[in-house]
């Protein structure tokens, strides 16, 4: 006995069937596993046409973020600068012995400033603002009549973004109704 199938023993052939439907199906079969070997294949195209998508954003992003902890670092230098310019008294920056130290204090900052904003990174608007709870953190609230409640009236720290990433949140004082005076219907809805 041989391996080898003849036409008369063809695998799973019913006896009551006709000979044309014998030879219809086997080829049924092989278009309808034809048009599964396409529809995997158009499928498979896809995927790798996503994940090519998808590791060329993230290589896009890893080069426009790559000095994102670089950066976030580097603001507390900026930080430091303008409290030491803060901190000195108007009477002692006049002073002709300490003007120099002054004057190369505030040109570190505005250089600090300036290679911040070549890579993209920019300074978060706060004072006068709405409170926005993706760039601002809220530290305390103050009562304010001269602005509507939920405005930034304060700044202690500035925050900033690289690109349209967050880096760091402004944290911020915000205005409220001062007490007594009647709460105005709020125009933005804070549970969403």
């Amino acid at each position: 006995m041989s391996d080898e199938t003849t036409p008369e023993q063809t695998p799973g052939a019913n006896p009551a069937e006709s000979p044309e439907e014998v030879g219809k199906n086997p080829l049924a079969a092989l278009e309808a596993d034809l048009e599964k070997l396409r529809n995997d294949l158009l499928y498979a195209q896809a995927e790798t046409q996503n994940v090519r998508r998808r590791l060329e954003k993230e290589k896009a992003d890893s080069i426009a973020y790559a000095a994102t902890g670089f950066a976030r670092d580097m603001l507390s230098v900026a930080d430091n600068l303008g409290r030491a310019l803060a901190a000195i008294p108007a009477e002692i920056a006049a002073d002709e012995r300490i003007k120099p130290l002054v004057t190369g204090i505030e040109m570190t900052a505005r250089e600090l400033e300036t290679v911040f904003q070549r890579n993209g990174v920019t300074r978060i608007a706060a004072v006068g603002e709405p409170l926005d709870p993706n760039r601002h953190q809220a530290i305390m609230e103050v009562e304010s009549p001269d602005a509507a409640p939920g405005t930034v009236v304060h700044e202690m720290q500035s925050g900033y973004m690289i690109k349209d990433r967050l880096l760091r949140p402004a944290m911020v004082g915000v205005a409220k109704a001062p007490a007594g005076a009647p709460s105005p219907t709020p125009s933005v809805d804070l549970e969403a």
